[in-house]
């Protein structure tokens, strides 16, 4: 299972980074509380909290695209770590701004698409770094996996402890913290010995940009499954983006519990689901079967998604999350696997340019379309409706599993996968 840390560069990497993302994870739940605190008892209020993760996310659709023909020629290696430092700053500025009670609705926006336009380019060259980490392709699918495990391991117990903070000193305690976490990814991306990237012939940017899309979207076994986890950023992605409505306004004391721990129990028990699915996907040992587990996966999502937006109880909506993260988790990390083993080498940046859009580019229409939804239907049937768009999308893509598998059979000969 832990097969891909004997790659030096990616257990430097896999460590470093797990320490900066319980950070990350900590102020993710902390700028939900923040701007729900900042709008609260405003009209649209619950939209303002979807607008927030509209703009943040907005620039992943625009930038990474330009950003994955980038990708493809950079070295990605500085790449990672000029993205890590930017980070860093707006991690920064964002615990000053709190701290010094300066902070308004505005500047959590601005900062948001800070952070966005980083993230645009940091999200394809961080997927794409992940083949030059291993030096055994064969590993690469574990590594995918076990950078999910550390990405949902910090998930688990960051926003618990976010939600104490929250409640003992405030919320920018928990974006300082973050902001000092990236020392120890910057420490590790700095300690690596990355060979140089292969020099190839360039074209315009935008003549690469079409030639990547052509590839991605002309080959049904890659575009397939882009659409299906396109259509689950739509509708599922942006989920938590209404776990305030549930801490504070339906699931409040119960447990005895206040709204701010709440939340962190409700992304905690998401993020424990990932962890198992992230496990389940570590002990496969090639990715033949995974298309059907991909084509089930939203159904659980589904599934759990209604039953937690119907819910009014604690102890029902955390199992239930446990199953949407888990579903969730095999859906992304299975999908990224599939790419990046059956992707052309010199299009690696461009497909999981394509890989982040479909599921972060989208999540920002589905943050806004979420707010809109609970503003005007309440937030328990916006999620149940979401579910139900799930499950249509899963029974779609099994409908086309047999002619993908046909188009896949080359691939997989080539690459030693199948006799």
């Amino acid at each position: 299972m832990m097969r891909a840390l004997k790659h030096r560069n990616y257990a430097l990497f896999f460590f470093g980074q797990g320490i900066s993302l319980i950070g990350t994870w900590m102020q993710g739940t902390a700028l939900g509380w923040l701007v729900y605190d900042l709008v609260y008892g405003q009209a649209n209020s619950k939209f303002k909290l979807g607008l927030v993760g509209f703009l943040g996310q907005i620039m992943t659709f625009l930038v990474t695209p330009l950003a994955g023909v980038y990708t493809d020629r950079w070295n990605r290696h500085r790449v990672l770590l000029v993205s890590q430092v930017l980070l860093m700053i707006q991690a920064t500025m964002l615990a000053v701004l709190t701290l010094s009670g300066h902070i308004t609705y505005v500047d959590v926006v601005a900062l948001a698409v800070f952070a966005g336009v980083v993230m645009a380019v940091d999200i394809p060259n961080r997927q794409s770094f992940m083949f030059d980490l291993v030096d055994d392709r064969r590993d690469l699918p574990n590594a995918i996996a076990l950078n999910s495990f550390a990405f949902n391991g910090a998930r688990l117990v960051a926003p618990i402890a976010a939600g104490v903070l929250i409640k003992v000193i405030g919320e920018g305690w928990c974006f300082a913290i973050n902001a000092a976490s990236f020392i120890a990814v910057i420490v590790s991306v700095l300690a690596m010995r990355v060979r140089p990237p292969v020099a190839r012939v360039r074209k315009h940017a935008v003549v690469e940009l079409l030639d990547g899309m052509r590839y991605a979207y002309g080959f049904a076994p890659i575009r397939a499954p882009l659409i299906l986890l396109g259509t689950m950023g739509l509708f599922a992605m942006s989920y938590g983006t209404l776990f305030p409505v549930f801490a504070r306004d339906i699931l409040h004391g119960q447990w005895g519990l206040d709204g701010e721990i709440i939340q962190g129990l409700l992304l905690a028990a998401a993020g424990l689901g990932a962890i198992f699915g992230a496990l389940f996907l570590a002990n496969r040992r090639s990715i033949l079967g995974l298309d059907r587990i991909l084509g089930a996966a939203p159904v659980v999502v589904g599934c759990g998604m209604i039953a937690f937006g119907l819910s009014r109880w604690l102890a029902l909506s955390l199992p239930m999350l446990v199953v949407v993260g888990f579903g969730l988790m095999v859906q992304m990390a299975g999908t990224n696997m599939t790419l990046q083993t059956i992707v052309e080498d010199d299009k690696r940046g461009r497909v999981m340019s394509f890989y982040a859009i479909s599921f972060l580019g989208t999540g920002p229409v589905g943050a806004l379309l979420s707010g809109s939804l609970a503003q005007a239907v309440g937030a328990p049937l916006t999620l149940a409706m979401s579910g139900g768009a799930c499950i249509v999308a899963s029974l779609i893509f099994l409908t086309q599993l047999p002619r993908l598998r046909r188009a896949s059979l080359p691939i997989y000969r080539k690459l030693g996968l199948l006799s």
